[in-house]
């Protein structure tokens, strides 16, 4: 279980004073980081953040919490997080969901160019588990299950960890073996080294294909 100390809460408590709320809260996750609490609060209470809303939750956050300091100092020469850029974390973070969400419903539609035999299994729907929420749970033609982490452009090396967490606690639920399939448009250097030191991961590279039907 987590443990906040009174002087952490203090802490907290005495620098969210003036601040916005999205501001509070990229305070909030800063602290707790410098603890190194972060990765148990995500686990206990804030298990979205691992996907690409929270991605864009967090995103949103520790930016407002720098333009909000900036007010707060007075110092608006050159603040280092102007609105447009604001603007622009917010739209980039709105068509990367867009795009995973997306790949995810095409997917779904035609899992079986991944793998022949390669199955369904969560009712159509992301899984809600500890480590977060997982993308596509399918199963092999030989019974495994398969976890399916889906990332927009190029999968960078904490999708692994991410992807691993989730084997791992489908892989106690099920007592069994799980395969998992990373889904993404390029890899870092790093993460492909990673999958070779794992027999059960495999990458996967998607495509974009376009269709033209004249309207008018």
């Amino acid at each position: 279980m987590m443990r906040c100390t009174t002087s952490l809460i203090q802490e907290y408590i005495l620098s969210c004073r003036g601040k916005s709320w999205a501001a509070k809260k990229g305070r909030f996750v800063e602290l707790f980081k410098r603890e190194g609490l972060l990765d148990e609060f995500v686990a206990q209470c804030w298990p979205a953040r691992n996907t690409a809303d929270g991605e864009r939750a967090l995103t949103k956050y520790l930016t407002m919490k720098a333009l909000n300091e900036e007010l707060l100092s007075g110092d608006l020469s050159k603040p280092s997080v102007p609105e447009v850029q604001i603007e622009k974390l917010e739209a980039a973070a709105e068509v990367t969901f867009g795009l995973e969400r997306d790949l995810q419903n095409a997917l779904r539609a035609n899992i079986e160019q991944l793998e022949p035999g390669l199955q369904i299994a969560d009712d159509g729907s992301e899984r809600q588990c500890a480590a977060g929420r997982i993308d596509i749970t399918a199963r092999d033609a030989a019974g495994k299950t398969v976890v399916i982490e889906l990332k927009a452009g190029i999968a960078r090396p904490e999708a692994l960890t991410q992807l691993l967490a989730y084997m791992g606690v489908v892989a106690s639920e099920y007592q069994n073996s799980v395969r998992g399939f990373l889904v993404a448009e390029d890899f870092h250097q790093k993460v492909i080294f990673g999958a070779r030191a794992v027999p059960a991961i495999e990458l996967w590279t998607y495509r974009f294909k376009f269709t033209f039907e004249r309207k008018a």
